[in-house]
């Protein structure tokens, strides 16, 4: 609530589909080619070019559709949507107007400790615009982009806070890179947010005039736009201004949002359906296909192992974070059998290196069974925890396996009772004013001196159990 106001904030999210091709012809969707080198008379919009519709957009659609609870409209049509810009040569982009190929589903997920359901109202497909840069008084278009498949995601106006926004942004990202139909990437431009964003008294039922925020690349952004944007509409309507209905663009710079046009509705855009397409027809088949191959979702997988794995809650959504990390995390305690000690390693250790080196984890020099295989070796005895970072940080240097290391290294850990006694009659012996002072109660904590002492002189080898034990008998025996 703010100042007596609440906010209604709805998404509209467009999903750069990864497939090779463009949605209506063969040209590359490469990211990184040259200016305008992903081109050909179709995507920049020649006189007389037919386009024909790419299977695996509708696939990715379809699949997609399916993980967000969606019904999947067995004969959706493709529009055309009137309105020129110069990125959009043609006059007209090819969407989905009144017959979306999915509708009507639902998302829910988690803003801190409560569970937030959202409605999907429909997900359509649609053609990407190419790029306009602007330099002085000149403006240069690239079409690379123009033709890209983007499924549009669209909710209904179920959001209250610029939190709830930005963390159903987060979900959706996750679930389409669980679903491998878009890398995500939100500074290449494959997902970009629209907001629109209204305020009313609270306990009014009619909805306010709503700004729509366009083309937000970055979740933080978009909870810092809608807040600006929802002060701002509450500063009008308190100085009895109106909130005019445009779109807005933020600036990241200057932490506020600004006039970009007048926001143009349905019947500004003259859809009629496009006559050198035949609508899309999903069988049955295709559909029970599709959803056969649907993953473990990221919030079932979540609760998974926290019920299953018994991990902690905040252990879990760090994990599930990436489909990556998830995949790493079940392989390497696939090896060990031990869950809290994988989850351990990876969110301390490897992620720390993996930041520190700015690495996905797809690229860890260190292997799911190599990482396995070393938390293996601590749970037998055969190394300490503390050599076990030392054999953690020579895999990660040589990308060798843990027992290779611990052989060429000789830090096999010691756990022969009769070499620890020694050691500590050594230590003892070496400490002997230390060793009255403490019988005497002269000093406090002079036990942790002797465990170090100890373990030095072994040089970290000497099984830290057996050594406390013993020293235990020998000092207070």
């Amino acid at each position: 609530m703010y100042r007596g106001y609440e906010a209604v904030i709805g998404i509209e999210i467009h999903v750069q589909l990864n497939t090779n091709s463009k949605i209506f012809c063969a040209d590359s969707t490469q990211f990184n080619a040259a200016d305008n080198e992903n081109t050909s008379p179709v995507s920049v919009g020649m006189p007389g070019t037919l386009p024909v519709i790419n299977k695996r957009a509708v696939e990715f659609a379809v699949k997609t559709g399916l993980a967000l609870g969606c019904n999947i409209r067995r004969k959706s049509v493709f529009a055309r949507k009137n309105y020129f810009y110069p990125d959009l040569p043609k006059g007209y982009q090819i969407s989905q107007y009144d017959q979306p190929i999915c509708e009507n589903g639902t998302i829910t997920f988690k803003v801190g400790e409560n569970s937030k359901t959202v409605s999907i109202t429909r997900a359509h497909l649609e053609e990407d615009a190419g790029k306009s840069t602007h330099q002085g008084d000149f403006t240069m278009i690239n079409y690379n982009r123009s033709g890209i498949p983007l499924l549009e995601v669209v909710t209904g106006p179920d959001m209250s806070t610029p939190q709830e926004a930005a963390e159903y942004g987060r979900t959706i990202r996750q679930i389409v890179r669980y679903l491998g139909v878009c890398d995500g990437n939100l500074e290449e431009g494959s997902m970009r947010c629209d907001c629109n964003v209204s305020v009313r008294k609270v306990g009014d039922p009619k909805l306010g005039t709503r700004t729509e925020l366009k083309n937000i690349n970055s979740f933080r952004f978009v909870e810092k736009a809608i807040e600006y944007e929802i002060e701002r509409q509450i500063d009008l309507v308190e100085r009895g201004e109106k909130v005019i209905q445009e779109t807005r663009l933020w600036d990241p710079d200057k932490n506020k949002t600004f006039t970009m046009r007048s926001k143009e509705d349905a019947q500004d855009y003259r859809y009629f359906p496009d006559p050198d397409l035949l609508p899309v027809v999903v069988s049955e088949d295709l559909i029970s296909k599709l959803k056969s191959e649907l993953p473990e979702l990221p919030l079932a997988r979540k609760a998974r192992f926290v019920s299953a794995h018994g991990l902690p809650e905040y252990d879990a959504e760090v994990l599930t974070n990436e489909i990556d990390l998830a995949n790493y995390y079940e392989e390497t305690a696939k090896v060990c059998g031990n869950y809290k000690g994988a989850s351990n390693w990876i969110m301390t250790e490897l992620l720390r290196e993996l930041n520190d080196n700015r690495l996905e984890i797809t690229a860890s020099p260190i292997k799911p069974a190599q990482l396995g295989q070393l938390i293996a070796l601590i749970d037998k005895g055969t190394i300490s925890g503390k050599i076990a970072k030392t054999v953690f940080s020579e895999m990660w240097k040589t990308g060798k396996d843990p027992e290779a290391v611990v052989k060429e290294k000789g830090l096999v850990q010691v756990s022969d009772p009769a070499a620890i006694e020694k050691l500590v009659d050594e230590v003892l012996a070496a400490n002997a004013q230390q060793v009255e002072d403490h019988k005497s109660g002269k000093k406090k904590n002079l036990f942790g001196f002797f465990v170090g002492a100890v373990m030095k002189a072994s040089k970290g080898q000497a099984n830290p159990d057996l050594v406390n034990q013993i020293l235990q008998k020998k000092l207070n025996g």
